[in-house]
């Protein structure tokens, strides 16, 4: 018993030293970048796989993942653990490496902060994302850099966000992957605000200017050949409040001849189902990088 227990700590302090001398493991970075069209500093969180810092020249997929209203670029590693989940799925083989990305385009109380990914009123963010945000991201970070090795995916509010993305730029996803996503508001179903030039009023507003139901009712077959060069995947919880929404969307879809996956799991609008969508997620879009 006492060779089993000096050979088990030999072990660990074998790990630990291969740690504390800079053993090659993935990692998550979080950084800065001044946006000239927002004229302000936005964070964001980077998941760097383990061969990273191995091989210097390697070039990598890169899924962008957009966080939800109330939230920052911070909340994917800290609450939806996707360092942990990567590590797991290329270890199994399920996903294939890539560089993941979270940006911050909100910060906190939307009553407060303006949020959301479109552009609006004092708030060009889809402009700042394509101009400057991705550029800066793609080259700094050794991204392969073409549609076919781009996808997108978000949760609520970045789930609405993703879909359209995916919808006004098909030419630069190969996947999109929406959950729980905000994919319109009903203008009859819309809150109104004692404010009606309130940060969240107008954020509002956006989301019913960008309906991603809309884009596809109203696409002519020129739209709709574009949205089919496009990989869709839709997961929305039974108990969620926005899966009437992500309803529409898979039925207009399906009636404009668009493939699209579309899945209800068990859950609601919470963290343990976009943790759990994860484990969905980065196989699928690992799929279509290697297509």
């Amino acid at each position: 018993m006492k060779k089993i227990l000096i050979a088990l700590f030999v072990c660990l302090g074998g790990c630990a030293l291969l740690h504390a001398q800079g053993f090659p493991q993935s990692r998550i970075v979080t950084d800065t970048i001044y946006s000239e069209v927002l004229q302000a500093k936005r964070a964001y969180t980077v998941f760097l796989p383990l061969s990273f810092d191995m091989d210097t020249q390697k070039q990598y997929p890169v899924l962008y993942l957009l966080h939800g209203m109330w939230e920052n670029n911070s909340v994917w590693a800290n609450r939806g653990h996707v360092k942990d989940v990567m590590d797991r799925l290329t270890a199994s083989g399920e996903a294939c490496e890539m560089i993941i990305v979270t940006p911050d385009a909100g910060g906190g109380n939307p009553e407060v902060f303006q949020n959301g990914y479109f552009d609006m009123p004092g708030w060009k963010y889809e402009t700042s994302f394509y101009t400057e945000f991705l550029p800066f991201i793609e080259k700094k970070y050794r991204v392969i850099g073409d549609k076919q090795h781009r996808a997108i995916a978000g949760l609520s509010m970045g789930g609405g966000g993703a879909t359209v993305y995916g919808q006004h730029h098909t030419d630069m996803f190969c996947a999109v992957y929406a959950m729980s996503a905000l994919m319109s508001i009903p203008e009859q179903g819309a809150a109104r605000y004692d404010n009606p030039d309130g940060k969240l009023a107008i954020l509002t507003r956006s989301v019913i200017e960008n309906s991603s139901v809309d884009y596809v009712l109203k696409a002519d077959e020129s739209r709709k050949a574009n949205l089919r060069s496009v990989a869709w995947y839709v997961d929305c919880g039974d108990d969620d409040f926005l899966l009437d929404r992500n309803i529409e969307f898979y039925q207009a879809m399906r009636n404009a001849g668009i493939p699209c996956q579309f899945r209800v799991r068990d859950g609601g609008h919470d963290w343990e189902y976009w943790h759990s969508a994860l484990y969905q997620c980065l196989p699928f879009v690992s799929r279509m990088f290697l297509r």
